[in-house]
Order: structure tokens, then sequence, then C-alpha cells
């Protein structure tokens, strides 16, 4: 079964993101003679693809081998040496990523600064792709978009909650966008949660009425429903991956089938059968070589047999 995406940042628009790289790409090679003892005015993303290399970051020992990734953020003194005889190597790469022009993204997170990557045999290739690519003074758009793919493996991996109210003061419209922007990452990577909504608004540093209302102004659903939509779209992907109606409502927290069905159908618009329909339609039905509006006759199509048969 293909693996579901729920993660923390599954609901943040690309749009709102602006990630910026301050510098070319380091290309780490170290013998056993190098050290390093610095601070960046930015943060700093390590991944280790070969040996060993050990570091000291606000007092607390780190040791990165093949896989690992760790963040060094903004400000933070470390101090970086390799014991061993094996060269250490690896890519460093600065970076700052902001939310709405204004909110350091990183800033508003709790995370692990290292760990193991959960994906390391994906990401395997494309880190050394990255390293290997890397022009020596400058920075391209494919490397942008590799350390985007990098650094949102990281922090799926990596993140560990939001920080509270008191870094950042709300203010305007950007305030509001950041703790509906909080809220939705919430709910969409604890969609079982039968509290997260309740725990989501109750996070928020707003009043819960106002809340509600700019929440579902912005998102277009209450935080109840956009809940209910989060359990449904992972529904689907359980049902796409061959568990039956009865399977997939019990996965996605449904003891009663007939019931998920109904919620599925108000949710999405058409049944769990109907949506298995389409599934089958589009893999088995020649429907990719239709334009997109002959596309969706066919469907529509589809759908209206499905109703008549009902």
């Amino acid at each position: 079964m293909d693996e579901i995406e729920g993660g923390i940042l599954s609901a943040i628009p690309p749009a709102a993101l602006a990630l910026n790289l301050t510098r070319a790409a380091i290309r780490m090679e170290h013998s056993q003679t190098w050290r390093i003892d610095k601070s960046n005015p930015v943060d700093d993303l390590i991944i280790c693809l070969e040996g060993r290399g050990h570091y000291l970051i606000d007092g607390e020992p780190h040791v990165m081998e093949p896989g690992d990734a760790m963040l060094i953020g903004a400000g933070q003194r470390f101090v970086g040496w390799n014991e061993g005889r094996e060269t250490y190597v690896g890519v460093a790469q600065h970076f700052t990523l902001d939310i709405y022009g204004r909110h350091n993204l990183i800033a508003q997170m709790n995370m692990r600064p290292k760990l193991q990557l959960s994906r390391w045999s994906l990401l395997e290739p494309i880190a050394r792709h990255y390293r290997q690519s890397a022009p020596p003074s400058s920075v391209s758009l494919g490397q942008h978009h590799l350390f985007m793919v990098l650094l949102i493996a990281f922090i799926e991996d990596a993140f560990l909650g939001w920080r509270d109210h008191a870094t950042y003061q709300p203010e305007g419209a950007d305030a509001i966008d950041l703790a509906v922007m909080k809220a939705a990452t919430m709910i969409s990577a604890h969609p079982l949660d039968p509290e997260i909504a309740a725990k989501a608004v109750d996070a928020s540093p707003y009043n819960a009425d106002y809340f509600l209302r700019e929440f579902q102004k912005r998102v277009g659903r209450t935080p109840r429903k956009y809940q209910e939509l989060k359990r449904m779209e992972r529904a689907m992907h359980f049902l796409e991956g061959g568990l039956s109606v009865a399977a997939a409502a019990a996965e996605v927290g449904y003891s009663d089938p007939y019931y998920f069905s109904r919620m599925f159908k108000r949710t999405l618009g058409l049944s769990p059968r109907g949506h298995m329909n389409r599934v089958h339609q589009s893999r088995h039905g020649d429907l990719l070589q239709l334009d997109e509006p002959e596309q969706e006759i066919r469907l529509a199509r589809a759908g209206a047999m499905e109703k008549r048969l009902a």
C-alpha cells in the first residue's frame, strides 16, 4: 500500500513559503585534521553521506553518520571535528524559510535537532545529486527545488510541536494567517484524534468564536469539518490501496461501514464505491487520452449511472 501523506506541512499553501538559499551548498569532505568552531546568522541543515562527524552544539554532543540530518539554528554556536580515519563526507546548506513573508517558519517549531532520515533510501540519491551538482559559488533553480525536498523531509521527521504564542506577536492579517495555518497543520497531521479540532482552536492565541470565523473564511470549512475531510482523504488512500469499505472505515475510526459511507459521500460528494469506480476508470478507462473537459463529462456520466443503480 502506498504511504499515506498527512505530515505537518501538508496544509501549508506552497505560495505561503519563501525559501532563500543564502549561499552555495557546502560540499563537505573532511579529513581527521578538520575542525570548525563558529555560528551562522541563518539556519544550517547538514546531511551526512559517508564517514562520521562529531559536533558539540550548545554543550550537547551529536555524532553524524550516513543518513543523519541535523539542523543548526541561526546564531547557535557549534564545534565540529572528525575523529576517525575515514573521510567525513556530506552536504550543508545555509537557508531561511519564511511564511507569509514575515515569519521565520523554523523559529515557530520545536524540533529534534538531529535524526536519521526515515526515507533515506529515497533521499540518499537526491542528497548525493544535490552535493555533486552544486555550483561552486552560486545557487541554481534546480538546487532550490532539490533542497526544498530534503528540508521538508527533515521537518516532517523532526517536528515535535509548535512553539507557544510568545514566539510572535499577533498583529493583523499575517498573524491570523499564521494561526490558522498552525491549526490546519495540527488537524492534517492527526485527523484520527477525536479531539484534535478542539485542541487546534484552543491552541490559537485568539478568542474561540473569532478564530472559528477566521478559520472558516480562510479554509472554507470549520475545524471539525476540515478534520472530517482529512479523515476521508485518508480513507481514500486505504480504499485505493485495496482495503474493503468496512476495513477502510475501521482504519479511520468508524465501526459502522454504512454510516462511514454516508459521511464519505457527504464530505466528498460521492460514495466509496463511486470513488473506486472513478479510480478504476482513470487507471483502465483511457481517460488520459481525453482532454480535461471530456474527462469531466465521462466521469459525470459514470456518476449519474451510479446514482441510478444505487
